[in-house]
């Protein structure tokens, strides 16, 4: 006899397959990965093993999303949203791909950011198929959010939904608003010359180095004092530089790409607005590209999702969830860019992208149970 599959021992055995199934994002690391397809192929094939309607939907070669439905087309649809990749396990002082249950804490690359969640999702999903559920589920288990989400971007281009939760991992809070980001690159030109002709030679590095600080002057000045209440300051950091060509040669170019973590309200033309003024008070001039943007995540508190949500914690845990902001960026504002109402909750742990990872078990069994209350409140919301 199979074991309830929201029980922990069901979602204990589901997270360590997932776990030892290297899918680290190969645009991140190329050399660790060839992408995460035998992942996508492991889930596809489990949830149909059990009963649902699971497919894979190519996004990029080698690069497969997952998706299975439960429940009637013309029900209310909601999204179950996880991300299949992880980052580069270089550093780790763990074995990334063995999965450990120490206490209740399960130990491994992904096990907290975020497989654990795509667990809890999973299991939710089997749950609902085998209740008698009124309303429509999707399944998105969703490439490539560790870099420029286009996993998300692919699905909600290809299914319609009236809610969204993705399943990152938030200790059981409720998430309803996060940072976006603009990552853009800035060029200096400046005079190849040998590197004894300083009447000649101009040194482009040079010229970054003086933008470099009016841009950092302005972090600090300007930037840390706007403030949201649930999210914390806007921010700045350069953060890759290349330049040269040989020592004994003056800088002809240099390139330095900056990301920006943006607030709700602050727009495109706004920061590159800022970025120019910051080139311009440095006394330099520099091409500016903004070559890649993320919105902001805003769902409102009275939305439909969010009042099931916090109903569905409530009567599975006892309390009320904490309801808060997040300084990072994920998924969810995918969705909501396309008009899809979406949240954040997941479960508890430590270690996201660092040298130790785990998740805490009991969290994720909670996590699985509220994931199938909330959907099947859904629909007497909408």
């Amino acid at each position: 006899m199979q074991p309830d599959i929201l029980s922990d021992t069901a979602l204990l055995a589901l997270l360590q397959e997932l776990i030892r199934i290297p899918s680290v994002n190969p645009t991140l690391a190329p050399d660790e990965s060839e992408g995460e397809a035998a992942i996508a192929e492991f889930a596809r094939d489990w949830l149909t093993a059990r009963g649902l309607n699971a497919w894979l939907e190519e996004v990029a070669p080698g690069r497969p999303n997952v998706v299975a439905q439960v429940g009637e087309e013309a029900g209310p649809s909601l999204v179950l949203c996880a991300h299949t990749d992880t980052v580069s396990t270089a550093g780790m002082t763990i074995p990334p791909f063995e999965p450990r249950l120490e206490g209740r804490r399960v130990y491994g690359r992904g096990s907290y950011d975020m497989k654990g969640g795509a667990a809890a999702a999973m299991a939710a999903t089997v749950a609902l198929n085998e209740a008698d559920f009124e309303g429509r589920v999707l399944l998105a288990l969703v490439v490539d959010e560790e870099h420029s989400s286009i996993g998300a971007d692919h699905f909600v281009a290809r299914h319609e939904a009236d809610a969204c939760i993705v399943t990152e991992p938030t200790e059981g809070q409720l998430i309803l608003t996060h940072k976006g980001f603009v990552w853009s690159q800035l060029v200096t030109h400046g005079q190849a010359a040998h590197g004894s002709r300083w009447d000649l030679g101009v040194s482009a590095i040079g010229k970054m180095g003086r933008i470099i600080t009016e841009l950092e002057r302005f972090e600090e000045e300007t930037l840390r004092l706007r403030i949201h209440p649930d999210l914390g300051p806007a921010s700045l950091h350069c953060a890759l530089i290349e330049g040269g060509v040989g020592i004994s040669t003056y800088a002809p170019e240099c390139r330095l790409k900056v990301e920006r973590r943006t607030l709700p309200g602050e727009t495109l033309e706004q920061i590159e607005s800022e970025m120019q003024e910051a080139v311009d008070a440095a006394g330099e001039t520099a091409e500016i590209d903004c070559f890649f943007q993320r919105s902001p995540l805003v769902c409102n508190s009275d939305e439909p999702i969010a009042r099931c949500l916090r109903e569905a914690h409530k009567r599975i845990t006892g309390a009320r969830p904490e309801e808060t902001g997040a300084a990072y960026w994920t998924d969810a504002a995918v969705f909501n860019a396309a008009g899809v109402p979406a949240l954040l909750y997941g479960p508890v742990g430590e270690g996201a992208h660092g040298d130790v990872e785990w998740v805490d078990l009991d969290s994720l069994v909670s996590c699985a149970r509220v994931l199938v209350e909330a959907a099947a409140r859904l629909h007497s919301h909408l």
